[in-house]
């Protein structure tokens, strides 16, 4: 319209111009020409605000009041009108002006807190990186009962995904809540890439977590950090920022979980009864099993869209980053406990909480000084390592807990001990004993296995050989004794005169 205006005080404005204007606007050319006398008479070229019902803030809060339902609000003020006098405004005027005025996320979360109002954010996407750049770790409490020793019970699943390629690296299932034990058992499980555990793994460059006390323990910190693995402690409540992990969980509960019987989050019948009541549940190593099956699907032919149609074993193999691998030795020592004292083999084993642990390697040993590691809430048996080198001596279990197997594999170390002793001291008494050939006559005593003049001249005639090796020089080729006729000797006693004759005369020397 100013353009317009401004055209019209110059006396340029033609009828042109309005059709123009009507055709990119969507309106009629009368309407154009309507606009511009109002313009001209009142010098406004905007809409005119149309008068409409205000939703203030002491509204909003009373909307919040009746946990965002627009009807509860309406009566409030048709109450208020009726004592007070006033005017309401209608319910559909009221409607318009929530829809106008309050966001669907805050009238969501007037209903249902803050993570239904979180539903209706906008969040960044984070740049693709490559395999094993970061990792999001998370447990999920499945929506499943299991049978646990006889009882019906939900278990917790703990994972470890890679971000670049969605591969599920790692996972471990506990049947209690989940501590630093079952981080530690998921963290070797991903990382390993040795037999059941490959082919993904390796070490990450970093794992994202959110505040969980169990990831942030010194623990998984001593073990990670062991491997120059930095923890990334993402703020509370704020599951975005691991979006990846949170999207394997709502994967699960969809594509496996609801699969599974004794589903608890199944639509429920008349009277709220299951629809399934009454069905074995399945046992706790059967859903282990399952969730196995279930990894390695997901791994190797699920599509999930975000990697444009390749499964994620696939993008794994067309990522050419190179794979860091940790020591199998290194990794079964730092995802354990480490209990930071040196302590002493004895004859009763090694003694650790008021215990004493023994196994059968441990025969021979009392006296060794040892550091022990375990792992968390696993009091039965704990992994012993040399104090001096650190290197794995093996694991030891409780004395009065062993089984049957375990003292026969005792007693049979001690025996092996004690036959190796036997051979050991009865091969040394037969080196103290010298033998004597026997005699017919009154010669000097031979002593038997001495050595002969023959075999003594041909070792030392070995040995010089072995010498003069040693010491000659690379290329050196000793002259023979009788140099050949064809060969010109120099001439000591004459001053030496120049050669004269064509070198290609003179035979080479072989």
């Amino acid at each position: 319209m100013r353009r317009l205006l401004a055209l019209a005080e110059r006396g340029e404005l033609t009828a042109g111009h309005r059709r123009m204007a009507a055709e990119a606007l969507g309106v009629s050319e009368r309407t154009v020409r309507r606009w511009l006398a109002v313009a001209r008479v009142d010098g406004r070229v905007e809409r005119a605000e149309r008068r409409r019902f205000t939703f203030t803030p002491q509204l909003a809060r009373r909307l919040a009041f009746h946990r965002g339902s627009v009807a509860g609000l309406h009566r409030e003020l048709a109450a208020e009108a009726s004592t007070r006098g006033g005017t309401v405004p209608s319910l559909a005027t009221l409607y318009r002006a929530v829809a106008r005025d309050v966001s669907p996320g805050l009238r969501a979360g007037m209903r249902g807190g803050e993570a239904a109002r979180r539903d209706h954010d906008v969040f960044f996407e984070r740049p693709a990186v490559h395999r094993n750049e970061v990792w999001e770790a998370d447990h999920v409490q499945v929506k499943v009962e299991v049978d646990i020793d006889g009882r019906p019970g939900r278990p917790w699943v703990t994972w470890f995904v890679d971000c670049a390629t969605r591969v599920i690296c790692g996972f471990a299932v506990t049947a209690q809540v989940p501590s630093r034990e079952s981080v530690l058992v998921a963290l070797r499980d991903a990382i390993s890439r040795e037999k059941e555990h490959g082919p993904f793994g390796g070490l990450p460059g970093a794992v994202r977590v959110d505040r969980g006390r169990d990831f942030l323990s010194r623990t998984v910190g001593e073990a990670l950090g062991a491997f120059a693995v930095p923890v990334v402690d993402l703020p509370a409540y704020s599951p975005h920022l691991k979006g990846t992990v949170e999207a394997l969980n709502k994967a699960a509960k969809q594509m496996f979980f609801a699969s599974l019987p004794g589903y608890t989050a199944a639509p429920r019948l008349k009277g709220g009864r299951k629809p399934a009541a009454g069905q074995r549940l399945l046992p706790l190593e059967a859903f282990i099993v399952l969730l196995g099956q279930w990894v390695a699907w997901w791994n190797t032919e699920h599509r999930p869209r975000s990697l444009g149609g390749r499964t994620p074993a696939a993008a794994w193999d067309e990522d050419l980053t190179p794979v860091e691998d940790a020591e199998p030795g290194a990794l079964h020592m730092f995802t354990l406990e480490d209990d930071g004292r040196v302590r002493t083999l004895t004859g009763k084993g090694v003694r650790w909480r008021n215990r004493h642990y023994v196994n059968a390697w441990m025969t021979g040993e009392a006296g060794r000084k040892v550091r022990l590691r375990y792992m968390p809430h696993h009091e039965h048996e704990i992994e012993v390592y040399d104090a001096a080198t650190g290197r794995h001596l093996g694991a030891a279990y409780l004395s009065n807990r062993a089984s049957a197997e375990q003292i026969r594999d005792m007693k049979r170390a001690r025996a092996r001990e004690a036959d190796r002793l036997k051979r050991l001291l009865k091969a040394a008494e037969k080196d103290r004993v010298t033998r004597y050939a026997a005699a017919t006559r009154g010669t000097p005593a031979e002593v038997l296995g001495t050595v002969t003049e023959v075999e003594a001249e041909a070792g030392l005639r070995a040995v010089a050989a072995a010498d003069l090796a040693e010491v000659a020089l690379p290329g050196y080729l000793p002259l023979p004794a009788q140099l050949p006729a064809s060969w010109t000797a120099p001439d000591t006693k004459k001053p030496a005169a120049p050669c004269t004759e064509d070198h290609e005369s003179i035979p080479a020397p072989r």
